[in-house]
């Protein structure tokens, strides 16, 4: 842990966002000092009206959002992740990879502007589905690994029915689909569902790759991890008029990390309040979005230690 004074100011030397970024105002790494604050003091500076549900206004959210049949799973994992954010021995999502790990072709691909170009529309396309069913991008097991398998890793023996249920509940649903492609043809199907299916798929994966991959974002092995480091190495971003259509997702990210049961309608007043808490343990990136894609297609490769034993940072030089 960076405890010493000169070993922490060697780590903010490169703390200065660099002009091409695109961001609109000066951004730091997140300090990785020993933090200030406990979990307990920045809930203290949050109304606890903010903890407290509205049956009301919950249901009446989850009456207008249509029920995805992958939920179950991605809820097990998402659990899992949670307790694990920025480890990178036990994270489940977005794990960051190590130089040594990358394949030869890496920096041919991400090179230039057209193999990035490639990789996000790839990304945005077909990782959703290829991370359900191949755990790609995700924590590495010795075995095929899916989400879709009850009897793999990524789920305890407890869990194994409610991915059996899911199953049973994509196999009802690829029967539906499969009628009406009789009843109307394939093309109709395709406008109706499948289209929307791959927007919603591409943005869930745009959010959350933005949230957890990111150049002032440390991640840690297991001698530098804690649960409340590893849930402060997120970043919110302003989708602007979006952010309200998606319920604050978006900008709401570092609370929902350090308060995962907390309303959703009460995050964004909830984040204002523990901000002055955090102090630079916060990280909001004003970046627009195509720029930030963009940017972290091409400055996040890979990671390397810092100044740091156990501290690792984004890096995209080979």
């Amino acid at each position: 842990m960076c405890t010493n004074g000169k070993t922490a100011a060697k780590e903010r030397k490169k703390q200065e966002l660099p002009r091409h970024a695109g961001s609109s105002a000066a951004m730091q790494r997140s300090p990785v000092d020993k933090l200030p604050f406990t979990l307990g003091d920045i809930k203290k500076a949050i109304p606890p009206h903010c903890f407290r549900p509205s049956v009301i206004k919950s249901f009446s959210y989850w009456s207008t959002t249509s029920p995805l049949p992958w939920a179950s799973c991605t809820l097990l994992c998402h659990r899992r992740h949670h307790a694990n954010t920025g480890s990178m021995e036990n994270d489940e999502v977005y794990v960051a990879k190590k130089k040594s790990a990358l394949p030869w072709y890496t920096p041919y691909v991400f090179g230039n502007p057209v193999g990035r170009l490639v990789y996000i529309v790839l990304q945005l396309t077909l990782a959703w589905p290829l991370y359900l069913g191949f755990n790609l991008s995700g924590q590495p097991y010795p075995c095929f690994t899916s989400h879709y398998d009850p009897y793999n890793p990524l789920f305890s023996d407890q869990e194994c029915i409610q991915v059996l249920i899911l199953d049973a509940g994509i196999l009802a649903m690829l029967f539906a689909l499969y009628k009406l492609m009789a009843a109307f043809g394939f093309w109709w199907v395709v406008r109706l569902y499948g289209v929307p299916l791959l927007i919603l798929n591409a943005l869930f994966i745009l959010i959350t790759y933005l949230h957890h991959t990111h150049w002032a974002l440390p991640q840690y092995d297991s001698s530098e991890w804690q649960w409340l480091r590893g849930s402060l190495s997120t970043i919110d971003h302003d989708y602007g008029i979006l952010n309200h259509v998606l319920h604050n997702v978006t900008d709401t990210h570092v609370l929902h990390h350090l308060f995962p049961t907390m309303p959703h309608y009460h995050e964004m007043e909830a984040t204002k309040a523990m901000r002055p808490i955090l102090g630079e343990y916060y990280k909001l990136d004003p970046t627009s979005i195509v720029k930030a894609t963009w940017r972290e297609a091409k400055e996040c490769m890979y990671v390397e230690p810092g100044n740091c034993n156990g501290i690792y940072w984004y890096n995209k030089k080979f």
